[in-house]
């Protein structure tokens, strides 16, 4: 399989314009003769759906939540990044483009990363149009923040609550298209599978959550933006619902999965605090522009953090890391704080936590002026842990948060499959081996807002594959197979619940496939996981029945394939024997300590494609070309 990756030719700077004139458009008049479906309602669906609806396309919008405006975006805290320099401190979107591809380690593609920092400009307008009330300095401009990874303030944020604020500006533009008419809404509706028909992608299988009903939807083209599989680690940052099901059931059609092994530890999470959580809280990245990060300076210093001198304290992210400090990139924030930790040097319950301490700052800057900038945060945190974080230290420590690796999208953001676009976090295109903070709302709006409707449109002017009806035999044979699937679930009757065998699972990809990776680790996985999935098939328990609300079913499902999901990322990182960005595997390390690459061996994309049950995947690679930037060793010291 060759991968055509539809990158334009040209200077990079002129990429995307070029491909803009190049594409073919839709007459205004025809464009109501085409329907797409759109999955999800984060900010890439939202705003793909109200984009879409807005150019005048049927849309057809599904959500497993009661309203769209509950996906999970709206979890995000800090910030979105943008060019626009502001701050008059030498941003660009030159700069943007460079902090990005060196942040995720170069394994990135080239073409799709300047596209996102040419487009970061305009998000930032189109936002402010929609009412999106980011923090303004007095006089009444745009406030901006730093973020890790940059020496620049490019991040627009409001306080803590900045994917809040963005999705329901999405979510406004997409209910006005709903109440013209132009999008029907079907929350609380789950995609099961997806329905090819002569090769293109025609539409989906789905059940109503509510009464179990199994039904078909067609459409021109299917728009996936479902998020990312954070959870098959079990405990991570996202909503405990977020689940891999539509972009596996994808793979299992054909679509080739891209870099799964890419998934970025955050280093600013509330600690683990015992078995009976069932998920992990952040702490916005954005704290560490005043928060300091330390630990004791001697193992097993117990003593609380008032009694512990400023000449005992180790702020070790300052110290290895003096260019950059406290705003050092998250895999490497992350992965220092547990070289703390494991040096018996970490803080609160277990010795796995380290402290980001606000004490200077509220010295230097008045605890009135913390509050303005983070007081929803402060507040959060003091709810969870019953600490006043004015007073003592936040606790800290590093977890599972969002995922580079997805399906793979050409330029276009078309899977192989074609009329399949992924979008969001849903796709591996634009962050590599280690995401920016800030940049996961840039994508996702980037996606929805500025390149889906035209290349969308595109690939509808260039095709002449018509509309199936739902009675269409691919239809019937994939609905049927959906059923069968789930009257499997129900029959089992064993004696573990799902979430056990989530569990489980969970602890095996976080132990062997999770901050660090070994060759051994990898094969440990390789031989336990399977054992696993064949237990749950023969021993896991889904209560209730399938024409009704079963959150047990709902269950069931999702971890049924986030064990062969589990799999085949712990084969990925098994097969990339370089260390790079979030994928860290210890035989590979500069005398430093820090992530070595092997551009000779490793530049590329690795895409992986389905070849049937008990069957080995094949591996299929995009090379990565840089014509702008050379590769070169990571360093932010």
């Amino acid at each position: 399989m060759k991968l055509d990756a539809r990158i334009p030719s040209g200077p990079l700077d002129k990429k995307w314009e070029k491909c803009l004139l190049e594409m073919k458009l839709v007459n205004p008049a025809n464009k109501r003769k085409f329907e797409v479906i759109v999955v999800g309602t984060g900010l890439a669906g939202a705003s793909a759906a109200a984009s879409m609806a807005e150019l005048g396309y049927g849309v057809k919008s599904f959500c497993f939540q009661e309203s769209p405006r509950r996906a999970h975006s709206i979890a995000a805290q800090g910030g979105i990044n943008a060019a626009k320099n502001y701050q008059n401190d030498g941003d660009s979107v030159d700069r943007l483009f460079y902090d990005t591809i060196k942040g995720g380690d170069f394994r990135a593609r080239e073409a799709n990363v300047y596209r996102l920092a040419q487009t970061s400009v305009k998000i930032i307008d189109q936002c402010v149009a929609q009412g999106v009330p980011f923090a303004r300095e007095y006089g009444g401009l745009l406030a901006n923040r730093s973020f890790g990874g940059a020496q620049v303030s490019r991040t627009f944020y409001a306080r803590g609550q900045t994917g809040q604020q963005l999705l329901m500006g999405a979510y406004q533009a997409l209910e006005r298209q709903i109440g013209l008419g132009n999008v029907t809404m079907y929350p609380r509706t789950e995609m099961l599978d997806l329905v090819l028909v002569d090769g293109h992608a025609k539409g989906i299988v789905v059940r109503n959550l509510v009464t179990g009903e199994v039904s078909s939807h067609s459409a021109d083209a299917v728009i996936l933006a479902t998020g990312g599989y954070g959870n098959v680690f079990y405990l991570s940052t996202n909503a405990v619902r977020c689940n891999v099901t539509a972009i596996w059931r994808a793979y299992k059609r054909g679509a080739l999965m891209a870099n799964p092994c890419y998934t970025q530890i955050h280093p600013t999470c509330i600690p683990v605090s015992g078995d009976h959580q069932s998920k992990l809280t952040l702490m916005s990245e954005s704290l560490r522009n005043d928060g300091r990060i330390w630990v004791p300076k001697q193992p097993g210093d117990k003593r609380p953090s008032a009694q512990i001198p400023e000449n005992e304290r180790d702020y070790f992210l300052e110290r290895k890391y003096p260019t950059y400090g406290n705003l050092a990139p998250r895999d490497i924030s992350s992965r220092a704080a547990k070289e703390a930790c494991d040096d018996g040097r970490g803080v609160g319950p277990g010795g796995l936590g380290v402290y980001l301490d606000f004490s200077d700052a509220i010295k230097r800057l008045g605890e009135s002026k913390i509050r303005e900038r983070y007081d929803n945060l402060f507040v959060m945190y003091e709810r969870i842990t019953g600490e006043n974080a004015y007073k003592v230290p936040m606790r800290i420590y590093p977890a599972v948060h969002y995922t580079m690796g997805g399906l793979w999208v050409d330029y276009h953001l078309m899977s192989n499959i074609p009329g399949l676009f992924v979008l969001g976090e849903a796709n591996f295109s634009d962050h590599g081996a280690n995401r920016l903070g800030a940049s996961a709302l840039m994508q996702g709006l980037a996606d929805g807002y500025f390149v889906a409707p035209y290349t969308v449109g595109n690939y509808f002017a260039s095709n002449s594959v018509s509309r199936p009806a739902t009675n269409h035999p691919e239809f019937t044979k994939v609905q049927e197979e959906v059923k069968q699937r789930t009257q499997k679930l129900l029959s089992i009757r064993g004696k573990r619940t799902p979430a056990s065998f989530h569990r489980e699972l969970g602890k095996l990809m976080w132990n062997n496939c999770g901050m660090a990776r070994t060759d051994a680790s990898l094969q440990l996985n390789l031989e336990k996981i399977p054992e696993l999935r064949e237990e749950f098939w023969k021993n896991v328990t889904v209560t209730g029945e399938n024409n009704s609300l079963n959150q047990s079913l709902e269950e069931a499902g999702r971890v049924a394939d986030f064990l062969e999901f589990g799999e085949l990322t712990s084969r990925d990182a098994l097969e990339r024997k370089e260390s790079c960005g979030c994928h860290f595997r210890t035989e590979f390390q500069t005398p430093e300590g820090e992530a070595q690459r092997d551009d000779a061996n490793f530049a590329y994309v690795a895409a992986w494609e389905y070849r049937g049950e008990n069957q080995a995947p094949v591996l299929h690679k995009e090379p990565l070309v840089y014509d702008e930037l050379k590769m070169s060793q990571r360093s932010y010291k």
